[in-house]
């Protein structure tokens, strides 16, 4: 069941287990953009199996900390994009390119040498797995389109933004799909339209409202300056943001426990929901319930109780599961603080 004002969620991932993934090699490196199969512990013609054995943990973890939508920790990933961007039409994997991250530093990439299509649903059984293993809302994450765009080696396109259009239209019959599969939330994770700001304002919320054309169900964009473990540094604003509110889309998942962002910024957002970072994902350090709920009131001055969904910063499988799990259960009891002396006055804000 989903609690009717704050409820919880992950942003994304959790931490996989050390039995089934490499971490240390994970955290080694930059997140993959191509596949990375010597990161797994399994043999392939087990890894499904121990895959599913670690979403359910996952699941379980999630339930157990009290969370209200949960996700399938995003367990079968070596990092959030490369599954989904490694499995379309038009990719040459066996030969990559390369681009830069955020950071500068050039990672191999898919090098992009023929149209964009996807051949069939890529993450549908990874919800039908998650939608049998729960009662709870379920929520789904994908590789928004203009971030794989800036994740790819372009050898085919005339221009970026032709690319990034056929990315979409990728996108969009994946959200389909897994609508259809029974998701209450898809999320689409779009952190490079903050990285290359200027880019995302030339073509950034035209490619994602292609990427919504017709979808019905609740959905939401994920964007943020990084994983905390590996970019350090935090802005104190966002450089895109405030466009969202000329996109269809439903919910806008933002950060703002490590860059102690000035939320009045969310003014500009009025009509949707905010998915609210409160977790601080740069320390190992486990946030008090208080801490969170002063997280949470920051931005009810300018964010209606009932368009809050409270969520960590960013996706958290850079952390150890307990410091993970801990963080979770105070990011729930923070968020029930919240609500309890919303309901004792009687009146939202």
């Amino acid at each position: 069941m989903t609690t009717e004002l704050l409820p919880t969620t992950l942003v994304g991932s959790y931490p996989q287990p050390d039995w089934l993934i490499d971490r240390q090699k994970l955290a080694g490196r930059f997140p993959p953009r191509v596949r990375v199969n010597e990161l797994w512990r399994v043999a392939p013609e087990w890894l499904e199996q121990a895959q599913d054995d670690a979403t359910i943990l996952a699941i379980r973890d999630e339930e157990r900390a009290g969370l209200d939508i949960i996700t399938d920790g995003e367990v079968r990933r070596e990092s959030y994009s490369n599954r989904f961007a490694t499995t379309l039409e038009g990719v040459d994997i066996d030969h990559p390119g390369t681009a830069l991250d955020r950071s500068g530093h050039p990672n191999p990439v898919p090098r992009v040498i023929g149209k964009i299509r996807r051949k069939h649903p890529i993450e549908v059984r990874d919800l039908q797995f998650l939608r049998a293993n729960t009662n709870h809302k379920v929520k789904i994450t994908i590789p928004g389109a203009f971030t794989m765009t800036q994740q790819a080696q372009n050898e085919y396109y005339s221009s970026e933004e032709e690319l990034a259009m056929d990315y979409a239209a990728a996108v969009n019959e994946e959200m389909k799909d897994l609508f259809a599969a029974g998701a209450d939330v898809v999320q689409m994770d779009e952190p490079y339209m903050q990285a290359r700001a200027e880019k995302a304002r030339q073509y950034g919320i035209k490619v994602l409202n292609r990427a919504l054309d017709g979808v019905k169900g609740t959905t939401a964009v994920h964007i943020c300056f990084g994983y905390a473990a590996i970019i350090h540094e935090r802005p104190l604003g966002y450089s895109f943001l405030a466009e969202f509110a000329e996109a269809r889309v439903d919910q806008v998942s933002i950060e703002t426990a490590q860059s102690s962002l000035d939320c009045s910024i969310l003014r500009k957002l009025r009509g949707k929901t905010i998915v609210l970072g409160v977790l601080d994902l740069s320390t190992h350090q486990v946030e008090t319930p208080e801490i969170v709920a002063g997280r949470i009131r920051r931005a009810l001055p300018f964010v209606s109780l009932d368009r809050l969904v409270v969520a960590p910063d960013c996706g958290m499988k850079y952390l150890p599961r307990d410091i993970a799990f801990r963080k979770l259960q105070a990011m729930v009891e923070g968020a029930k603080l919240v609500r309890e002396d919303y309901r004792a006055r009687g009146t939202a804000r």
